[in-house]
């Protein structure tokens, strides 16, 4: 792949939307080389408006239009978008599926013997800070990786991920920014209890968890228990917080959280 190449989206909503204008903001590729397609006019044309880019009704002619082509549909119309396209796919052309439990596998049984990359991104991609866990089908080849990789990280951080771990990245990633805004709550809330106003005690929760999650990103060889230490001397405050966490089992807790949730995706991609 190279970056001459023209891209189409099926599906443009909030997650093809935000891939759409972090590649357009990056200039990875020309603005003019990225189109869409949305087989309602209406939805087509507020898409059209919304995005800058012209946003077509016919995925077939997107597909011949589009050197890569991107699935960004519901998960229950991916095997229906598959068939009507899978004609005008050729070698050349690398289909890249964001659609949550829809595996490569299930997507080459439609299409064939043709380069499949898959996606988990997550929805702090709206704000340019997602993070993805991207797979490669059977046919697919390190150069179309790296380029997907390039792609989207100009709208957050991506890994690369076999595809029997990416029900895993599903469940800390994709369905972590609920399991973040739980606790971030649930924080502001206790302090809402306790005799702060809950606006100012959000406010305290969110901005402590986008510092603390910098410090973690800039900590160079420091582990993250050094980190916790680091705050939660012995005998104070911090500490006695941390006991009470320990005493809980918080850690249970998140690998039960994060158990559940990956055997529910491996469940949906059956």
């Amino acid at each position: 792949m190279n970056k001459k190449c023209k891209i189409g989206f099926i599906g443009c909503g909030k997650m093809a939307g935000a891939i759409i204008k972090g590649t357009i903001s990056s200039k990875f590729v020309p603005k003019e080389d990225i189109k869409g397609s949305e087989v309602n006019c209406e939805i087509a044309e507020s898409a059209q408006k919304r995005l800058g880019i012209e946003v077509l009704t016919d995925n077939k002619f997107l597909t011949i239009d589009s050197d890569v082509i991107f699935i960004a549909t519901k998960p229950n119309y991916v095997g229906e978008v598959l068939e009507e396209i899978k004609d005008e796919l050729t070698p050349e052309k690398l289909v890249v599926s964001i659609a949550a439990g829809v595996s490569t596998s299930k997507i080459e049984n439609i299409i064939g013997r043709n380069r499949v990359i898959r996606v988990m991104p997550n929805t702090p991609a709206l704000v340019l800070e997602g993070m993805s866990g991207v797979c490669k089908g059977t046919f697919a080849t390190d150069e179309d990786v790296q380029f997907v990789m390039e792609m989207l990280s100009n709208i957050g951080k991506c890994i690369e991920v076999s595809e029997d771990q990416i029900d895993i990245v599903t469940a800390i990633s994709g369905s972590g920014p609920a399991f973040f805004y739980k606790v971030i709550e649930d924080m502001a809330r206790a302090g809402e209890k306790l005799g702060l106003e809950y606006d100012k005690s959000l406010l305290l929760a969110t901005q402590t968890a986008l510092g603390s999650a910098k410090m973690i990103t800039n900590r160079g060889e420091t582990s993250v228990q050094t980190l916790i230490d680091n705050v939660a001397t012995k005998g104070g405050c911090t500490f006695v917080g941390i006991s009470v966490m320990n005493d809980e089992n918080s850690d249970k807790l998140f690998y039960d959280v994060i158990d559940e949730t990956a055997k529910k995706a491996h469940e949906l991609g059956k």
